[in-house]
């Protein structure tokens, strides 16, 4: 048998140091959770401006390789493709003009058609919109022989509010609620005129 003999105090945790420890320890736990949370919506913000980056180059691609009828992808800023806009059932009608066939894929694209799960359309970006907008007109006149100039623009919500883009690109303009929610890629198109006087 052991006997354990105690001289003096006895040695221990209060209630009061075990309370404060806990505290402590919560808002520790409470840090680590917000910065992961920060992190995951860093994560899809990124995602999100990988994914307008990737949706610009199809089309500035698809129009490159149609120069000719550039100024048929033209839909303007106030009738964005994308979500909300009426697509064709079928992209491949032999009936569409090829502009019309690529403005109806790019739609299509911009609505995530092409990666879905239970349904639910996921590839694309939070209220995905897209424009394409005619900046300068080609002129094939003799003495002028001007390129045209096209922006592609998409628009989609951000998930926090930061700096609003700029008022000229009005791609989306007024459809997210708060400006600063408001995120706008946009790349331009230069259409060469295959020969002038």
């Amino acid at each position: 048998m052991i006997r354990l003999k105690v001289t003096g105090r006895a040695r221990g945790f209060t209630l009061l140091e075990v309370l404060i420890a806990m505290v402590l320890l919560s808002f520790g736990v409470l840090a680590i959770a917000s910065l992961q949370i920060r992190q995951q919506t860093d994560h899809l913000e990124t995602y999100q401006r990988s994914q307008a980056i990737a949706l610009l180059q199809d089309m500035g691609g698809r129009m490159a390789s149609n120069l000719a009828n550039a100024s048929a992808y033209v839909t303007g800023a106030a009738s964005p493709l994308g979500v909300g806009a009426a697509v064709p059932g079928d992209c491949r009608d032999p009936s569409l003009s090829r502009a019309a066939a690529d403005r109806c894929e790019w739609s299509r694209a911009l609505q995530g058609v092409h990666e879905s799960l239970a349904l639910q359309q996921l590839g694309a970006m939070i209220g995905a919109r897209g424009c394409i907008e005619e900046l300068v007109p080609p002129d094939a006149s003799p003495g002028v022989c001007r390129a045209g100039m096209y922006r592609v623009s998409v628009a989609w919500q951000g998930l926090r509010a930061t700096a609003a883009p700029p008022q000229d690109l009005a791609c989306g303009l007024g459809l997210y609620g708060e400006p600063a929610l408001r995120r706008v890629a946009a790349t331009t198109v230069i259409a060469g005129l295959p020969r002038c006087n």
